[in-house]
Formats: C-alpha cells, sequence, structure tokens
C-alpha cells in the first residue's frame, strides 16, 4: 500500500489531470477564438454589403444632371435622371447663410426603365446665389462638383443691369454604334461641352437638333425617351449641365424624321418628351401647343420659337405654306414691340436671313419670311438677332431696312458633321464670320443701362476663340 501511494506513484494521476483540464482549456480557448472569427467574418460580409448599397446610393442611381432650367427672381427649376426608382429629394440653401436649408421633392416620371426628376425651388431671393445638394435614400450624392443655381437679379429702378453671359450652338449627335448609320461615326470632339462649361456662362442655350432620332426611335415614345436618354447621360456633357441654366428650341431631328414638318404622327410624342427633359419656363403660346415661349434674363429679352409644330411642306400646292404660322408671327410681333430690352433674343431652328433657297432655310418659304421682316421693320422694333442653328456651320448676317437692323446669327454644329457651305449667297453675310468646324458662341450683353453692349464671340471645340463682332442697340 505504501508503495502504491508513493510520491512518484501520485504525481502521475495529477499530472494527468493538470494535462486534461490544459486541453480543456485549450479547446474551450480555440471555440471562442472561432465564434469570433465566425462573428469577424459575418461582420465583414456586413459592412461589404452596406459598403456596396452606400456605392450605389453615392454614385450609380444618378445617370445624368442635375441640370438647373428656368431661372426668375424668385424661382428655379433642376431636373435629375435616376438609373431607377428611390427616394429623391433636393436640399439647398442661400450660400450666404448656409444653415437655413431647406428640402424638397420632385415630380417624377417614368421614362422606360428610369425616372425623371423635376424639382421647382419656389420662394427664392432675386440676384442670390443658391448651393444644393441631392440626396437618394436619405444618403447625399457626390457628383464631382459644387452645384448651385443663380436666381435672376432685380436691378430695376436700382442700379445698371448685371453682365449677362449666354453660351449656344446647336447639332449635338452622340453616337449609339448599334443604331448609327454604318461607317465613319458622324459625332466627335465631346471635349467641347467642357469647353463652354470653361467659360461658366450664366446661359446655355440649346438651338435645336440637340438630340438625333434614329430609326430606331422614331416609332415609339419610349424611343423617344431612348434617345433623350443616351445622350443626356453623355459623360463629358455631365460638368456643362450642371455648371449653368439651360434652355432649348426643337429642330426637326429633335421632333422626328429629317426634315419633319407639323404633318408627323408622333408629333405629340415629341412634345411629351421635350417637356421631360428640358425646363422651360413654359410651352406653346395661348390657344398653341408646341414649345413656343418667352422669357427675360436681367435686361435680356429671349422669345423661343416653335418651326416644326405648324409647317407645312414648302412643294405644297393648295394651302399657304409656312414654318411658323400667321398666329404665331403675330404674338412675335406683339411681344417683339411689347419689349423693352435693347437686345432682342429670337430662338428659331432654321436661317431666317440666308436668302439662298437651300434645305430648311426661311427662303423656302419667301411669303413668310418677307412678311416677318415686314413686320419688324413696319413696326420699328430694334435690337432683334435671330439665334439660328441647323445648317452645321457657323455665320453672321445683318439686314438693314429704313434704320432697322435685323441680324441672324447661326451657330453649328457641336459635336455633328460638318457642312462645307458652298455657292451660297453672300447678301447679309458679314466678312470672315463663317465656320466650318465643331464651335460654339458666347454672347455677352455688358455696359450702362441705356448704352449696353452684345458681343459675340465664336469658340472652336478647344475653347479657342475664331472671331468676334460687337452689335449695339
Amino acid at each position: 500500500m505504501g508503495k502504491l501511494y508513493s510520491g512518484k506513484k501520485r504525481d502521475f494521476p495529477i499530472r494527468v489531470k493538470e494535462k486534461i483540464v490544459d486541453k480543456a482549456w485549450m479547446f474551450h480557448r480555440a471555440t471562442l477564438l472561432l465564434k469570433k472569427f465566425r462573428f469577424m467574418i459575418h461582420r465583414s460580409f456586413i459592412l461589404l454589403v452596406l459598403t456596396f448599397i452606400s456605392c450605389l446610393a453615392y454614385g450609380q442611381r444618378i445617370q445624368s444632371g442635375p441640370m438647373p432650367g428656368y431661372a426668375s427672381m424668385n424661382s428655379v427649376g433642376i431636373w435629375l435622371q435616376l438609373t431607377d426608382s428611390a427616394d429623391v429629394k433636393l436640399r439647398y440653401w442661400d450660400l450666404a447663410r448656409p444653415t437655413n436649408q431647406k428640402v424638397i421633392r420632385p415630380t417624377v416620371h417614368d421614362v422606360n426603365v428610369t425616372e425623371v426628376a423635376q424639382f421647382h425651388a419656389t420662394g427664392l431671393e432675386p440676384g442670390t446665389d443658391y448651393g444644393y445638394e441631392i440626396l437618394i435614400n436619405g444618403v447625399v450624392q457626390d457628383v464631382g462638383q459644387s452645384l448651385a443655381f443663380h436666381t435672376e437679379a432685380l436691378w430695376q429702378y436700382r442700379e445698371d443691369p448685371p453682365t449677362t453671359r449666354i453660351a449656344l450652338g446647336s447639332c449635338s449627335y452622340i453616337n449609339e454604334g448599334p443604331y448609327d448609320r454604318p461607317g465613319v461615326p458622324y459625332g466627335s470632339n465631346y471635349q467641347i461641352f467642357d469647353s463652354i462649361a470653361a467659360k461658366d456662362p450664366d446661359v446655355m442655350l440649346w438651338l435645336g437638333d440637340h438630340i438625333y432620332l434614329r430609326e430606331y426611335d422614331l416609332g415609339s415614345k419610349s424611343g423617344y425617351f431612348h434617345r433623350y436618354s443616351h445622350t443626356r447621360a453623355t459623360p463629358a456633357m455631365q460638368k456643362l449641365l450642371r455648371g449653368t441654366h439651360h434652355y432649348a428650341i426643337w429642330d426637326d431631328h429633335d421632333f422626328g424624321p429629317n426634315d419633319a414638318n407639323g404633318s408627323w404622327i408622333h408629333k405629340d410624342w415629341a412634345l411629351e418628351a421635350f417637356k421631360l427633359f428640358w425646363m422651360n419656363p413654359s410651352y406653346g403660346i395661348p390657344g398653341q401647343p408646341g414649345i413656343t415661349t418667352a422669357f427675360e434674363y436681367n435686361d435680356v429679352d429671349f422669345f423661343l420659337l416653335d418651326n416644326r409644330w405648324n409647317r407645312t411642306s414648302d412643294h405644297n400646292k393648295q394651302i399657304e405654306t409656312h414654318i411658323l404660322g400667321k398666329d404665331q408671327i403675330e404674338w412675335l410681333i406683339e411681344a417683339l414691340k411689347f419689349s423693352r430690352a435693347p437686345f432682342k433674343l429670337v430662338a428659331v431652328g432654321g436661317q431666317v436671313l440666308n436668302p439662298a433657297k437651300v434645305f430648311e432655310n426661311h427662303a423656302q418659304y419667301a411669303e413668310e419670311r418677307e412678311y416677318l421682316l415686314t413686320r419688324i421693320v413696319e413696326e420699328k422694333i430694334k435690337g432683334v438677332i435671330f439665334l439660328t442653328g441647323d445648317r452645321h456651320h457657323t455665320e453672321l448676317r445683318k439686314a438693314s431696312r429704313d434704320n432697322i437692323d435685323i441680324y441672324d446669327l447661326t451657330v453649328s454644329p457641336l459635336t455633328s458633321g460638318v457642312h462645307q457651305a458652298k455657292n451660297e449667297s453672300s447678301e447679309y453675310l458679314i466678312e470672315k464670320t463663317q465656320v466650318n468646324e465643331h464651335n460654339f458662341g458666347l454672347l455677352e450683353i455688358s455696359g450702362e443701362r441705356l448704352a449696353r453692349q452684345l458681343k459675340i464671340s465664336i469658340f472652336d471645340k478647344e475653347g479657342s476663340e475664331l472671331w468676334t463682332k460687337m452689335i449695339y442697340p
């Protein structure tokens, strides 16, 4: 018995117990570590999912824009297109008082598989810079640049009008291979949009053919929406869209097939799409649908005409042919007569003063053209400048009758194919103003209230000046 319980014999079972305890503790530790590791994996997975959702919210749901539209002294429109449905809001503030913020919701329109949101900020103060941001599902979106809009100044009876800078251009073709014509792509030099943005204009005026409807688009309303969505989502265009206020007219390629007139069966689709993707102050004149509108910006009056809705074929033998129609012309003359602006900018898709009866020049409708010009002269309306596109080249023309000067500034193209104007009449053409390359224009109205002046500058795709002219009222 004594041997059995000697010191050495007793140590053995004690050491065995210690080893068993150690192994149990190690197993317990391993279990805890495994659970911790599994928790870490689970947490990492959750973080990964949250990060993915956050990335979607921050960058993937804005397809194009936001884009400021009309601006008055007390209200501004902001346009935005999303990739899919979401809870979207706009938060804005006076840059001089950034803590005083307001949040508004948009009117939302379903456009194919995307959504268009149109915001209307009201109750604003005149001549004020506002910052704003877009929230999607409560998350502020990072669009890569600061966002701002500006209200029109209340200068009347107080001070000289502010300087106003207006960028303009027409004919912007954005390639989409599967639906374009075979051969060399028709659109190019998209960097021109950044060149325009770099000039920091107050307003960008699009003079028609800002989309080019293809055969693929014309047979359905969704086709119209597709063409607008594809063009508007062009990455090279986003900085310009976000950087200034935008207004637009249309021409044939925004309206229907090439050279389409008022007989186009789907012009209601064209009008619906135009209203969805632009935020002009209004559309149409009393008793007549279409895109005609007018607005004041500082001391400049704009008249945006519709050259498609009422247009007849120029070869029709049984009816009086026209582009604008008598009702629109009489409205325009009355509005011009009422205007006190030193410069009255009349935007219309096709050339007015060029006497060449080619393509879709107004000269193809000689009687209406003569009536329009005669009425301006009869009413002694000064300061009228037609702003036109369509022709895929740029030029400035001037007609003088009975001490009334009428100008026609054609600015084209932005990115579409360039047309070499040859063998056309030089009547009214101001020397060395014709440009046969991608280009855009900038109008700057400045000076004291009773001595305003208009500087016209034309720039190439890189933003280098090609020519400049001064006009006085």
